[in-house]
């Protein structure tokens, strides 16, 4: 999944962090930038390599997949303690320690020999960006205050959309000249750029309580959503619902229902606090991230693939195929942002998420041998403006929704929730990974299909968040 889609999740971690302004804000903003753009360009990149990573090292569709779960899977399910041990154990060192980690882990990806070492090093992977991502916006957030703070956030987020954008294109560009490992290898010299300028950097004292360890529910949720991930993409591959991925399913929901059980036990100091879900716009409004970052997360790793393995693009062109999307998510945020604050979220949620649907389906234009300009430019275009009306007034309805001392944690949430949707939608794609011929295409018009009906549902999941009398915000645990 494109980590360019979800930043605008991961915009309300920095604006609520917490503390004094460190002595050198300026070097924390260059730190938090570089840090953070190493989780959003490997994102993002790594679909572009897919299918020359599989013909390298003989991979077929359901270990294709992987490639991209084993990042998403711990990252989704890490990243909320990631945040909590920067609160106990300092978010500089562990964001020096993640970025070393990441750094390392993409060492090893673009050595590897097999498959199976590679899918090893992408979980690292995983880990060093759920160390990274709340701790480098939590660093910056605690570097500036008041009006300072909201134009820093500004300038990640826009330098975020801008990585989010080149990554691609600089990786496909890499892997036609020199393959698919030197993608893995750029992010050596940025890893490094990062540690040396986190250094001097101070953190802000602590104005509250760290936030409790929850250990065993980031267990739980690891387990319980790589079961469910695993059997869902042997599901939905060519050998269909067998005995394993059935029983792989139940062991899933059954791990799913012990960190349910567990979260409430813990209450205010579960991972995920269940007074995030006294509200049923909470809910509604994370249902809704699950599905709209599933059904885009989908088509963001199926269309390079489709065009490098099926229209013959050259990776280079298949990465320059998705520019539009980040730059009119950065162009165009900030005032989606705002007019939500003048007429509402509902609406702009609803619309988003219908126009994104239609963005969707404009990708059953997608044929062998057709041209850029009108066959995938439009559904690359509607999709990012649906996504544009969607991402700003989603994370402020999702704030809105929630008491003040909850949105650290709401915010977070929600951003492992887009994440999850992502790696959910990447299990179901198998049925385009394995066609071949115009049989790729085929599907690919299926799954854009089914992601059109999938944004759908966000709009309905939108538009009931919102229905009904007016519901004050969510509670605080006991």
């Amino acid at each position: 999944m494109s980590s360019s889609a979800t930043f605008s999740c991961d915009t309300a971690l920095a604006r609520r962090a917490a503390g004094a302004p460190s002595a050198r804000p300026r070097l924390a903003l260059v730190t938090s930038i570089l840090a953070s753009s190493l989780a959003f360009v490997d994102g993002s990149v790594v679909n572009v390599g897919l299918p020359a990573i599989g013909r390298n090292l003989h991979a077929d569709a359901a270990q294709l997949q992987w490639a991209v779960n084993a990042y998403l899977l711990p990252l989704s399910a890490l990243l909320l303690i990631g945040g909590a041990l920067g609160d106990r154990l300092g978010r500089r060192r562990l964001l020096i320690f993640g970025v070393g980690l990441f750094a390392i882990s993409s060492a090893a990806c673009a050595a590897a020999p097999s498959l199976a070492w590679m899918l090893a090093a992408r979980a690292v992977q995983g880990v060093g960006a759920a160390l990274v991502l709340p701790n480098s916006l939590a660093l910056l957030g605690g570097a500036f205050e008041g009006e300072a703070r909201g134009r820093a956030v500004g300038l990640w987020a826009a330098a975020s959309a801008m990585s989010s954008a080149l990554g691609p294109v600089l990786g496909g560009w890499l892997i036609d000249i020199s393959g698919w490992r030197a993608i893995f290898l750029i992010n050596l010299p940025i890893a490094a750029a990062a540690i040396v300028l986190a250094v001097p950097i101070r953190d802000p004292p602590e104005t509250s309580q760290p936030a409790p360890l929850d250990v065993a529910g980031a267990l739980l949720a690891m387990l319980a959503l790589g079961a469910i991930a695993w059997a869902f993409t042997v599901g939905a591959g060519p050998g269909g619902w067998t005995i394993a991925a059935i029983v792989g399913a139940v062991a899933g929901v059954g791990l799913l229902a012990a960190f349910v059980w567990v979260e409430a036990v813990r209450a205010d100091r579960a991972l995920t606090p269940p007074a995030l879900f006294g509200s049923r716009r909470v809910v509604a409004l994370n249902l809704m991230t699950f599905l709209l970052y599933g059904a885009l997360g989908g088509f963001l790793v199926l269309l390079p693939y489709v065009l490098i393995a099926g229209a013959g693009f050259p990776a280079t062109a298949a990465g320059a195929a998705l520019l539009p999307f980040p730059l009119v998510m950065a162009l165009g945020g900030p005032f989606a942002g705002a007019l939500a604050g003048r007429i509402g979220s509902q609406g702009l949620l609803t619309m988003g998420s219908l126009v994104t649907g239609a963005g969707l389906l404009l990708a059953l234009l997608v044929e062998p041998g057709g041209a850029y300009w009108t066959q995938v430019l439009p559904c690359v275009l509607v999709i990012a403006l649906g996504m544009t009306c969607s991402a700003a007034p989603l994370t402020t309805a999702i704030l809105a929704a929630v008491d003040p001392r909850n949105t650290g944690s709401a915010s977070g949430f929600n951003s492992a929730v887009a994440r999850t949707g992502g790696l959910f939608a990447t299990a179901l794609v198998g049925n385009v990974l394995t066609a071949r011929g115009h049989g790729m295409f085929v599907q690919f018009h299926l799954a854009a299909v089914a992601g059109a009906a999938v944004a759908a549902g966000a709009a309905a999941s939108a538009w009931l968040a919102f229905s009904g009398p007016a519901q004050g915000r969510a509670p605080l645990g006991d």
